[in-house]
């Protein structure tokens, strides 16, 4: 962990330091920060660290992409900032006062469904299962289903899990909404089960039906249709937030000691009926609107201009996050024509921007540092997860995300000219293949070709000519400093000498950052303890970094929650990138105003490349440029 000190603190440093963030948390390979003012990030220092992999902003949530180590970093860099993180919901609280009214309701159409997606995958790869044993007819005539006993079973018993995700759809989309706005899961769960009643004319059996066989409730002033909700996906959400709403309002103003009793009753209810009546059919429009054109123009004499646009454009789509609303369109589309021609297009657009990375790894295989980028932003992105590959490679250089756009528009073509359509929402990469309706594959296999080809032949090329030597990795090594070995350690302080381990700060005290020492200053002069580079200089003079010529990487942190001060009492006399030789001056300090300031003098000075010591005395009195005090 300690050796990520360094680019920690340039870290810190290059997003605007302590007082510019907001809130800070991390997921599995991103830190999410979310900034007071964004335009205070410089992008281009922050993507020069070594361990940054790459930068995105969204959903108001500025995020520097780690890797797999990311956790580790998260510890030294809110120990090193001394600020504390917080959990990704008040990240998102905090984020969303920064989004406008689009960009929130297209985030929470994304944490609406991402729950559900799994389900929504697994039972596409079901349908298409189905489909394979049971239309497809690969055996003289008949599919596999019709020659053995034990497939048609097998094609029966598949549809015990297809109809409960797909028919039982709303009930998770409730559930999940209920679950995320804070409110009862439970009465979103009973709310979803009313909408797809076996009591109800399933809504699958609507369009079949006579409007006078309709059944209906009759409450003698009016007549309200017992019509079913299955797979409609708008009804489900909006019936979902009426119940959110309404448990909000009767939370508010009921006295909590009658709570239990009239808010599960005074919500449910109502969201009932105002479903039946009013937003369940004005959903259930919507919906079908929003099916009927998305259908028609993929299925329309100038579908493959539509094809093309959608394919050119989604990328791009899946950066402002307006993406999330794809998934309503698929399944509304799946409920109404029993498949999407929507979806496959959205699989083969992750595809080319992963063969974009692609091009980028073969062109930069001697990249060392590219290639801890590429190589999993590419596998990423052929699994259906394409914000690494977008954000981390394509986005950066320009122009493969134009060619993975190209690629995905041609395979677009391809896809929608051949009429593919997926059973469901599937694995939005290569897998993506299995939930395509099997008749289709072979020319889903061809649109797949063309999304892996046409970015990496076209990015390859383009970047032969774009890319630089450096960029490639091609630039030769520098000649390593020669290693000054006979130099020891030196005291960078006068003053009394303590344990780390007796540091108050935990951070220090733990030997998270690394082992070391800690002096409590009388002077404030402050050397540098070894021969090397100024690796990092904080702009408030409180701490410093240096790159040992003899290979040690060594932090001297001048008092404890000094970067408060923001430089006041500080005079730095060496910059970031400086050379210094052993007993050079670092800083001036201040000590009488940084002691009346309610600061701790007590400076831990940490080998953050791991190096254990051994500390000779303890609690001693030592000077500036003392040798002798550690054995390495």
């Amino acid at each position: 962990m300690s050796r990520f000190q360094q680019d920690a603190a340039l870290l810190l440093d290059a997003i605007g330091g302590k007082d510019n963030i907001n809130a800070i948390t991390h997921c599995v390979t991103r830190l999410r920060f979310v900034l007071k003012d964004p335009k205070r990030a410089d992008v281009s220092r922050i993507e020069a660290i070594t361990s940054v992999k790459g930068t995105f902003t969204q959903s108001g949530q500025f995020q520097v992409i780690i890797g797999n180590e990311v956790s580790e970093f998260y510890k030294v860099f809110t120990a090193l900032a001394g600020i504390e993180g917080v959990s990704k919901d008040a990240v998102k609280a905090a984020a969303s006062s920064q989004q406008n009214l689009l960009q929130r309701i297209m985030s929470a159409l994304g944490e609406i469904f991402a729950p559900i997606i799994p389900a929504l995958i697994c039972g596409g790869l079901i349908l298409g299962f189905r489909n394979l044993i049971g239309e497809i007819k690969m055996f003289d005539g008949q599919t596999l289903a019709q020659t053995s006993v034990f497939w048609a079973g097998m094609y029966q018993f598949l549809w015990l899990i297809g109809e409960a995700v797909f028919h039982m759809l709303p009930i998770g989309i409730v559930w999940s909404i209920t679950r995320k706005m804070g409110t009862t899961p439970i009465l979103g769960i009973v709310l979803g089960a009313t909408l797809v009643s076996p009591q109800l004319l399933n809504a699958f059996a609507v369009a079949g039906t006579a409007p006078a066989d309709i059944p209906h409730w009759d409450f003698g002033f009016a007549r309200v249709n017992m019509i079913g909700y299955q797979g409609q996906v708008i009804a489900a959400i909006m019936a979902g937030f009426v119940l959110v709403y309404l448990e909000r309002l009767f939370r508010r103003i009921t006295p909590a000691v009658i709570s239990m009793i009239v808010v599960p009753f005074c919500s449910l209810v109502p969201a009932v009926i105002i479903a039946h009546v009013l937003v369940g059919p004005i959903g259930w429009k919507i919906g079908s609107g929003i099916a009927d054109v998305v259908y028609n123009g993929l299925t329309s004499d100038w579908n493959v201009l539509f094809a093309a646009v959608f394919g050119f454009l989604y990328a791009p789509v899946v950066m402002t996050g307006l993406h999330h609303m794809t998934n309503a369109i698929d399944m509304t589309l799946t409920t109404k024509f029993g498949g999407t021609i929507l979806w496959p297009m959205i699989a083969l657009s992750n595809i080319a921007q992963g063969s974009s990375v692609l091009a980028m790894s073969v062109l930069q295989r001697h990249n060392a540092r590219a290639a801890q980028v590429n190589v999993p932003a590419c596998v990423s992105a052929y699994l259906g997860v394409t914000e690494p590959a977008l954000f981390g490679v394509n986005l950066k250089y320009g122009f493969p995300l134009i060619c993975g756009m190209i690629g995905s528009a041609t395979a677009a073509v391809i896809s929608v000219g051949g009429g593919v359509q997926a059973l469901s929402i599937g694995v939005g990469g290569i897998p993506g293949i299995l939930s395509i309706n099997p008749q289709f594959w072979q020319t889903f296999a061809l649109a797949m070709a063309a999304a892996i080809v046409v970015p990496f032949i076209l990015t390859c090329l383009i970047g032969q000519r774009r890319l630089s030597a450096a960029e490639k990795g091609h630039t030769p090594a520098p000649a390593p400093a020669e290693l000054i070995s006979s130099e020891t350690f030196i005291a960078p302080m006068t003053g009394r000498l303590i344990a780390l381990e007796d540091v108050a700060d935990q951070g220090f005290a733990s030997k998270s950052m690394g082992d070391g020492i800690a002096i409590e200053p009388s002077d404030g002069t402050v050397i540098a303890p070894y021969s090397g580079t100024v690796a990092v200089a904080f702009p408030t003079g409180h701490a410093y970094g240096l790159a040992c010529d003899n290979g040690r990487e060594v932090l001297i942190h001048i008092g404890m929650d000094t970067v408060e001060l923001g430089g006041k009492g500080f005079t730095a006399r060496v910059k970031q990138g400086d050379r210094v030789r052993q007993g050079d001056v670092l800083a001036e300090v201040d000590l009488a105003y940084i002691k009346a300031q309610g600061k701790p003098l007590v400076s831990p000075i940490v080998f953050t490349d791991g190096e254990a010591i051994t500390v000779r005395q303890k609690n001693v009195d030592i000077t500036r440029g003392e040798g002798g005090i550690i054995d390495l």
